[in-house]
């Protein structure tokens, strides 16, 4: 088994040194002994920092990830909760693409007023469902109204 020592384990895997050692005290990673006083780490833990980055990115807390690991530091992942996490991304994924095309329809519609827009206000109800349905509103000074 190759070691790997906190100095080259923090530039392999882009953390600070001081992350690392936060990670072994809450169990997340451990040292399989010491050189000097420089912690030494097997191989196998620059994929557990891996697995860690990306339940971080997918949001999961640092405790949630700590459970996705067995005793001896292996992968033992929840599917049913990746499953569920994944929908819930989904439905974040969902509503910030909805949030994008809103601020762009506001930024480039040429309607007068955006409350007037039609498509502004549908996509404003996908945001806020509980928005009231708009009234017709009287566009007084234009051609054709009487």
């Amino acid at each position: 088994m190759k070691l790997v020592d906190i100095g080259a384990l923090s530039k392999t895997s882009g953390l600070a040194t001081s992350t690392l050692r936060y990670y072994e005290e809450v169990g997340l990673i451990q040292p399989v002994c010491r050189n000097g006083l420089r912690r030494q780490y097997s191989e196998e833990t620059i994929v557990q920092l891996a697995l860690i980055s990306l339940g971080k990115a997918a949001g999961f807390s640092l405790e949630e990830i700590g459970g996705m690991f067995d005793e001896d530091r292996s992968a033992a992942l929840p599917r049913p909760r990746l499953l569920q996490r994944a929908d819930e991304l989904d439905r974040q994924i969902l509503r910030m693409t909805t949030m994008s095309r809103l601020l762009r329809h506001v930024a480039e519609c040429p309607a007068p007023s955006h409350m007037d827009c039609p498509r502004f206000r549908k996509l404003l109800r996908v945001v806020c469902p509980s928005l009231p349905e708009a009234k017709a509103t009287p566009r007084s000074g234009r051609a054709g109204d009487a």
